[in-house]
């Protein structure tokens, strides 16, 4: 019964994605083309919304499920790591057409040619975290 929370959240954000379009392979290359706003709506809603619940579990405001206060560990800020794997990212997702959590939701849709991108987004994880000691940090 814990985990059924879990997939009803899920179920629901794939459903809100999928009517939001934001699965849809034309809209995500409007979005490269910059002749749609809609991606970008989506994109900086959900980092608004992200940025207002981050704050709110800064301030104590909002606590976990279980009632605890969340702590929030220092990020690197050295910005070229960031630059360089948000390359990465958006390079996978113009050649894919699909970004990396709506492999999923297209896979259990029905399309399954995204088992072959899900093989390779798992692919490359496991690639970094064999690599990882041998990168800079």
């Amino acid at each position: 019964m814990k985990v059924f929370k879990y997939i009803l959240v899920g179920f629901v954000f794939g459903f809100g994605m999928w009517k939001l379009e934001a699965v849809s392979t034309f809209r995500i290359i409007e979005m490269f083309h910059f002749q749609s706003f809609h991606m970008f709506g989506i994109i900086m809603s959900g980092v608004s919304i992200g940025l207002i619940i981050t704050r709110l579990f800064k301030t104590g405001k909002l606590k976990t499920v279980k009632g605890k206060e969340h702590k929030f560990s220092d990020k690197d800020h050295s910005w070229p790591r960031y630059i360089l794997g948000g390359l990465i990212f958006g390079m996978g997702w113009a050649l894919t057409g699909v970004c990396s959590g709506m492999m999923f939701l297209l896979l259990g849709s029905g399309y399954t040619v995204f088992a072959v991108f899900l093989g390779a987004a798992l692919l490359g994880t496991y690639a970094y975290g064999y690599f990882r000691k041998w990168l800079p940090h």
